[in-house]
């Protein structure tokens, strides 16, 4: 496995509209989160009449040996919900911010920063251990997992290191399953499903609003599945033995592809973004803009259009943000030039040399 190759994709597929240009939170469009590949609690689902997925399902063609083992990992981002609370009077630091009562605000001001109201996110990644493809056909299995909500607290301080505000960060209980099963449907060849399915319980499903939601949800959600002694079948352009197969896989909200070094088969990345045999970042694209590798020259020129104002909003916003703000005002002019484009897979016409 092609390990660097396949998390810088499966690190863009993650954050794929995660944050919109112009990447402040008081843009318009930022106001409600966009995201690919969210999986949402199932009393959420059915209460939306099924328009939102609750479950998420990749199958894909194995060929393997009764020694072939598999590793499915799943990841995805999950939401933590930043409140901004104001005190009433400031208090020394050092003071125990357990039991303060503050007035919560969208934004408040102190030392030179703003701090906002915001959805943060953190990744996650649950591991299915090393299974045997033959074992699994005679008996399917499941893999339930479940993360504790969490809730902590940091001072906001003014000039004088007194603190004026909290930091509230709450990242609510998050429960799924990752059922697998295999099915032997030719002469050495499985085909392997993983289903993910999002289990959370959720109280007064019918006052539950989207973005209460997505903090029980799985974001971005994306698997990688890893054969160790077989190998995946693509599924865009399929052997002719296998094509019958591979047109039988049944795919929900994902898409799976050939990922790592071009020619081995041994990682597949299922993606809700559709995607081609072996992707790949652009080689001219300096880092990991939320919006992809392709349109870093766009972005890196609305970046520059900001004022100081926007740009500190921006900073102040999340870390990813910043990263992106520090990388582009800090691009070198010969590296912005190679962001202009690039020609790729040219060759003559009829086979003739012009």
């Amino acid at each position: 496995m092609s390990v660097a190759l396949v998390d810088r994709i499966a690190k863009a597929v993650l954050y794929e509209g995660y944050m919109l240009y112009p990447y402040r939170p008081s843009a318009i469009k930022n106001r409600q989160r966009f995201n690919f590949g969210v999986v949402y609690p199932r009393a959420y689902s059915e209460a939306q009449g099924g328009t939102d997925a609750c479950m998420m399902q990749t199958e894909c063609l194995v060929v393997a040996n009764e020694a072939t083992q598999c590793v499915v990992r799943v990841r995805f981002l999950r939401m933590v919900a930043r409140a901004i609370g104001k005190l009433a009077a400031s208090v020394a630091e050092g003071a125990t911010l357990e039991g303060l009562k503050t007035e919560k605000v969208d934004r408040l001001e102190a030392a030179g920063k703003v701090y906002q109201t915001w959805q943060e996110a953190v990744e996650e990644e649950i591991e299915v251990t090393e299974f045997s493809l033959s074992a699994l056909a005679s008996e399917p299995m499941q893999w339930p997992f479940r993360l504790s909500a969490k809730c902590e607290r940091e001072g906001i301080r003014d000039d004088s290191s007194q603190i004026v505000g909290i930091i509230e960060r709450v990242q609510e209980p998050l429960a799924g399953v990752i059922e697998l099963s295999a099915e032997r449907v030719g002469d050495g060849a499985f085909r392997l499903t993983a289903r993910l399915s999002n289990a959370t319980r959720v109280e007064n499903r019918e006052l539950l609003h989207r973005e209460e939601a997505l903090s029980r949800s799985l974001v971005s959600a994306h698997t990688i599945l890893e054969a160790r002694g077989g190998e995946f079948v693509s599924l865009i352009d399929p052997p002719e033995e296998y094509r019958d197969a591979a047109k039988s896989c049944q795919n929900v909200g994902t898409w799976p592809v050939l990922a790592g070094e071009e020619g081995r088969r041994d990682t597949m990345l299922s993606s809700p973004i559709i995607l081609y045999d072996y992707p790949e970042i652009a080689p001219e694209s300096p880092g990991d803009l939320f919006d992809g590798a392709e349109i870093d020259e766009i972005l890196s020129l609305r970046i520059m259009t900001m004022t100081e104002e926007e740009k500190r909003e921006m900073r102040q916003c999340d870390d990813r943000a910043r990263q992106i703000l520090e990388r582009t005002d800090n691009l070198p002019e010969e590296q912005f030039r190679k962001l202009h484009g690039a020609l790729r897979g040219l060759r003559p016409a009829n086979g003739e040399m012009p």
